[in-house]
């Protein structure tokens, strides 16, 4: 008789699903230059701040030389490669604000950017994976990843204000990596019915995603408000569902018709939509699909990550089969911390987004001049994505509620609220 199989085979692990122990989805230790070919993008891409700020962004485009991609050596390289591209081409269409986006990117940045990103399965386009997982570095390599020691590989326009709030995020994110190491665990004790590693593992993400609340936070003092929505806020945006560019955007020398991107988002994050396959939170109709959508936006081990933690044995189900006191408070624990995750995001969003587009409006008559100071008109009710931003994350939000166990919703209600 055949000897059975080793059970390490059938152990679920992050192995291969590019995460790493050390920084979750982040890419490890980014790299800041490019082989010396390439210097033309990395001279242009440097500067995209200063050259929107004096209108002459587009004008160093069209002169760089069309360069090839097959030069590029590892996925590193196409990694930053990316990055440079994703910013170029978000500094040129969005150079003058809402008043003149360009309709055609020029085919010596959208050829390559193209190839680039073909060859990541990546959109091309500005993403959550460009803008927070691959754009940063230590300032004191042994340091800790604080705001202090975080820096920027790219700078965006809007300074300190859009470098805090973009080092912010990386720091939720990096809170969540303790979470995201003990997802296999929690998996792979529900499949041989061992409930007490269950129980410590949930007890684990609950901390990490308390950790990401409170990471989250930090954006009201460190974030004008005012300057994330009237500058970082267009340079994020896409061309999809977009009234600016409702045909979307042509790369030339790829193809003739206009092709249609949502701009960087949250909703390309992988953490959340890790928690919420893992959790069972089920999200229906227009903003499940959107989340749906939006995993054409991350790089495709993690995104399949996403999927095959959805295709293992349900963890709500194992929690309400067991009948044990422990886990099931542990689970609920740890739902009810990202019910007030999302509750703080939804605070964050209405002080950051609502706020200025109500003051957006009053002031629009009077307001000329240049991208950084007038306010955006087409994103008052959507979201960079493309999303009519708060409705959907309130659904999100009730959709993470209907996960707990009804005895505990009101409990839970009456918790978030004072946690918020």
């Amino acid at each position: 008789m055949a000897a059975p199989e080793s059970d390490s085979k059938c152990i679920f692990s992050l192995d291969p699903y590019h995460v790493s122990e050390e920084f979750g989805f982040f890419l490890p230790d980014p790299l800041d230059k490019l082989p010396a070919y390439y210097q033309p993008w990395m001279d242009v891409a440097l500067r995209v701040p200063q050259l929107m700020e004096t209108h002459e962004l587009r004008s160093h485009v069209n002169k760089m030389p069309l360069l090839s991609s097959s030069f590029l050596r590892n996925h590193r390289e196409f990694r930053l490669a990316h990055l440079a591209l994703s910013i170029m081409t978000a500094g040129y269409t969005w150079q003058e604000g809402e008043d003149d986006p360009v309709e055609m990117l020029p085919c010596n940045l959208a050829i390559p950017f193209w190839e680039v990103s073909q060859r990541l399965g990546l959109p091309p386009i500005l993403t959550h994976a460009d803008v927070i997982l691959t754009n940063w570095r230590k300032k004191d390599p042994e340091g800790p990843l604080t705001i202090e020691n975080l820096e920027l590989l790219f700078n965006f326009p809007g300074g300190d204000n859009s470098r805090c709030f973009i080092i912010v995020t990386m720091l939720v994110e990096m809170a969540a990596v303790p979470a995201l190491k003990d997802i296999p665990t929690v998996i792979n004790g529900v499949r041989v019915g061992d409930a007490e590693a269950v129980t410590r593992a949930l007890e684990v993400i609950s901390q990490s995603i308390q950790d990401m609340t409170d990471g989250l936070k930090l954006m009201h003092a460190h974030v004008e408000p005012s300057a994330f929505y009237g500058t970082l806020r267009i340079v994020l945006s896409g061309w999809k569902d977009n009234c600016c560019l409702p045909n979307g955007l042509v790369y030339e020398g790829v193809q003739t018709e206009p092709m249609q991107y949502s701009g960087g988002s949250a909703a390309q994050s992988s953490v959340m939509q890790c928690f919420d396959e893992l959790l069972g939170v089920k999200h229906e109709g227009h903003g499940g699909a959107f989340l749906a959508s939006m995993r054409s936006y991350m790089l495709p081990p993690h995104r399949r990550l996403i999927e095959d933690i959805s295709q293992q044995p349900s963890l709500k189900s194992f929690v309400q089969q067991q009948a044990n006191e422990e886990l099931n408070k542990a689970f609920t624990h740890c739902v009810t911390k990202l019910l007030t995750f999302r509750n703080q995001h939804i605070n964050l969003v209405s002080r950051f987004v609502i706020i200025p587009a109500a003051r957006a409006r009053q002031i629009r008559a009077q307001s000329k001049g240049q991208l950084i100071s007038k306010p955006p008109v087409a994103l008052e009710r959507s979201g960079t994505g493309g999303s009519s931003f708060m409705t959907f994350l309130k659904t999100v939000r009730d959709e993470t509620k209907q996960t707990l166990p009804p005895a505990t919703n009101e409990e839970t209600h009456q918790r978030t609220e004072r946690d918020k």
